[in-house]
């Protein structure tokens, strides 16, 4: 089998992980106390950790200045709507905007698009307030503390420091190609995500 049929193949497999609307509220117990669940939450989360890494591959193919905003605002915002979600409670986020986080960022990864600084901030911003949201909801539905939402944001900076710096740092025209075809899996994944989603909502 050739890679490119094997692309579709491991695509779906990808999104069947993803898939499950109850992974949003699924909080890993290690045992070593809140802030570290917090870590192996985001860790083992590919709903919330895949836009993270969708974001540094954008913000890194958009320079250094671009890296930096991301940087600093999506942990801000992760923690704000983290707050929030874990204040209110029952507040639910549509079903669909892990899907759309996905494929929004994987389209503009993919075509390259060169952003102004103040679109990285906005989307940083959006991407953090929604996944913190779901982050905290999750928390206070199942009467965890509230202090696992600093592991999380602290993964969150550190994963995006990294794949940031290491998108900003190529300069090989084919090493920026392999980055955007990363996209184009990324977009694939949360396509497939939406149509799972309004498959299950008109069921």
């Amino acid at each position: 089998m050739s890679p490119i049929e094997r692309r579709p193949r491991i695509a779906l497999f990808i999104a069947a992980l993803l898939a499950p609307a109850i992974a949003r509220a699924h909080l890993t117990d290690t045992g070593l106390g809140p802030v570290y669940d917090g870590i192996a939450h985001l860790l083992m989360s590919f709903e919330d950790l895949l836009p993270v890494v969708a974001l540094a591959l954008v913000a890194g193919l958009n320079g250094a200045r671009e890296g930096r905003l991301a940087l600093f605002t999506l942990p801000v915002a992760w923690l704000l709507g983290g707050a929030a979600g874990a204040s209110l409670g029952a507040f639910a986020p549509p079903s669909w905007a892990p899907a759309l986080s996905l494929l929004g960022l994987g389209v503009l990864t993919a075509a390259s698009v060169r952003l102004a600084p103040p679109l990285v901030v906005a989307l940083s911003a959006a991407l953090g307030l929604v996944h913190g949201s779901l982050n905290g909801a999750g928390i206070a539905d199942a009467g965890r503390d509230a202090t696992g939402l600093l592991g999380i944001v602290a993964t969150v900076f550190v994963v995006l420091a990294l794949v940031t710096a290491l998108v900003v740092s190529l300069r090989k025209p084919w090493t920026r190609i392999a980055v955007r075809v990363a996209g184009s899996w990324v977009a694939a994944v949360g396509l497939l995500m939406a149509g799972w989603g309004i498959r299950a909502a008109l069921a």
